[in-house]
């Protein structure tokens, strides 16, 4: 995941109740606390991506786009909803207009998953994808099928080249971690000059995998005088949204890059390790290589 380091977000966690059942990071500026990535113990998971636009603003929505993943993921665990369903609702209830563009990834653990794009028109079938043994599917912030972006050949091609070798070298579980992480951390950005900022990178973001901090970081805080940290904890005090919904433009300004990785592995057996890695704290400051990972465990529940 890639953002403006400023923007406060939470560690990897399982939910408070009612919502216990919900495993992720979460957006902590938005109210509602929305997500991008989660998984729950029934096996519901979402991954979704920003659609590409030509400027930051461009990017973002009345409302969060994680108000979609989050109404996937916080479903009541025995919900009969399935994920066509879910994906027919949202196309249908003209909600996606006021939401910036995305792309997400949702379904089942072990059964297809579905490629919801909010951009897509309502005639286009929606893409299904893990719906058979071997299959390897680079998705980033465009369309599905927009193979122009090398992020995507490239990240697909070393994911294959990551598990063969797993597999060839009899690695442990961790060691696959590692590679996966390799794959997320590939960075071939081009640089440009000292004074470039987020805007000059954004028609580059598309040729490498990871990003690597860009952009000025003196106005964040200092200029939009955020409160200051009185300690470390995860949740940051937040700036209040603007009255139409949007974030404070203080978390859409200064330094951007990968902020956090994540490899969600699942077992034939039903067995789900989650791995995170936060690169980067709220104060654009690197997190220590001791404090940077959390794993969890668990077993589907059914």
């Amino acid at each position: 995941m890639y953002e403006f380091l400023h923007r406060p977000t939470s560690r990897a966690g399982w939910w408070p109740s009612p919502h216990s059942h919900v495993l992720s990071a979460r957006d902590l500026v938005r109210p509602i606390h929305p997500t991008w990535l989660g998984i729950t113990k029934q096996g519901r998971v979402a991954v979704l991506t920003n659609y590409h636009e030509d400027t930051c603003a461009k990017a973002v929505g009345k409302y969060s786009r994680g108000e979609v993943v989050n109404s996937w993921l916080a479903s009541p665990p025995d919900s009969a909803q399935t994920t066509q369903e879910f994906v027919n609702q949202w196309t249908a209830n003209g909600e996606l207009a006021n939401i910036g563009g995305f792309n997400l990834v949702c379904g089942n653990v072990m059964e297809p998953l579905a490629i919801m794009a909010s951009r897509a028109s309502e005639t286009e079938p929606i893409p299904w994808i893990a719906d058979k043994p071997g299959q390897t599917v680079g998705l980033s912030n465009t369309d599905y099928d927009d193979r122009s972006w090398p992020k995507v050949e490239q990240g697909e091609d070393a994911l294959v080249d990551a598990i063969a070798g797993h597999v060839q070298n009899q690695e442990s579980e961790d060691a696959l971690i590692e590679r996966l992480l390799d794959v997320l951390s590939l960075d071939t950005l081009p640089r440009l000059n000292n004074n470039a900022g987020v805007q000059e990178y954004i028609p580059h973001l598309s040729q490498s995998v990871f990003i690597p901090p860009i952009g000025c970081d003196k106005q964040a805080r200092d200029e939009a005088e955020l409160p200051a940290r009185q300690d470390k904890r995860e949740e940051s005090p937040v700036l209040p949204s603007t009255p139409e919904g949007t974030p404070n433009r203080a978390y859409l300004e200064g330094l951007y890059a990968t902020q956090k990785q994540t490899v969600i592995l699942v077992g034939f057996d039903g067995r789900v390790r989650f791995f995170e890695r936060t690169l980067y704290d709220d104060d654009a400051q690197p997190v220590s290589t001791e404090a940077r990972d959390r794993s969890f465990e668990f077993r589907i529940e059914k």
